[in-house]
């Protein structure tokens, strides 16, 4: 009896259906490390180098826009790594679109920034979730990682999570200048200034849908 019953409960278990895994495209590497090659710099392109296999960025003002993909990204998957030296400050922006100069007018920034005088620090959604203290330091790499799914943003250094932000339905442009909403649209790295020197490396992203 007692065997029936375990044979039962086992044959049970076995024809449970399993809980199908959510549907996730395959990470696509986005940097050759060789070249700048599926990436566009707007104004002041020589801040951008490929160095020791990394994307280095140093100098004017400059964003470099990832165009090695046709289709705008929505929901996805983002990770790379990344290394600031003192003083430095730049961002990786995600749901943006490419535009000749200026700061980037769509979409959102991760921020990027361990020791440079703005408050707001890496980890961040800038001016939306701002981080104080990442708990980083410079000159060492560090993994950021951006998902976006619906209307949710999650961000997170290190293994950290930094943000978990829901964004509210109908939620108004940033400024007159600059929407800070999702949408789609692709990513962009910024060159903030001469003084920060930041560089990336293993950047890939996959779509979640």
């Amino acid at each position: 009896m007692i065997r029936a019953l375990i044979l039962t409960v086992a044959a049970a278990v076995t024809a449970a259906p399993a809980f199908a895994a959510e549907p996730e495209g395959d990470w696509k590497t986005m940097f050759d490390g060789k070249s700048m090659a599926g990436w566009k710099a707007n104004e002041n392109p020589a801040s951008w180098k490929v160095e020791d296999g990394t994307l280095v960025c140093h100098g004017e003002r400059s964003h470099l826009f990832y165009v090695g993909d046709d289709q705008p990204f929505t929901d996805f998957e983002f990770q790379c790594e990344v290394k600031t030296t003192p003083g430095s400050n730049s961002g990786i922006y995600f749901h943006t679109r490419f535009q000749e100069d200026g700061w980037p007018r769509y979409g959102y920034e991760c921020q990027v920034n361990i020791t440079q005088s703005d408050p707001k620090k890496s980890g961040g959604l800038y001016a939306v979730v701002d981080v104080a203290d990442p708990g980083l330091k410079d000159n060492e790499w560090y993994t950021t990682w951006i998902r976006v799914e619906g209307r949710r943003i999650t961000i997170k250094v290190n293994d950290r999570t930094t943000v978990d932000y829901v964004e509210p339905e109908g939620k108004k442009a940033f400024s007159a200048d600059f929407e800070r909403r999702l949408g789609h649209g692709t990513f962009a790295l910024q060159a903030h200034d001469p003084d920060s020197r930041v560089a990336y490396r293993n950047l890939k992203v996959r779509r979640l849908k």
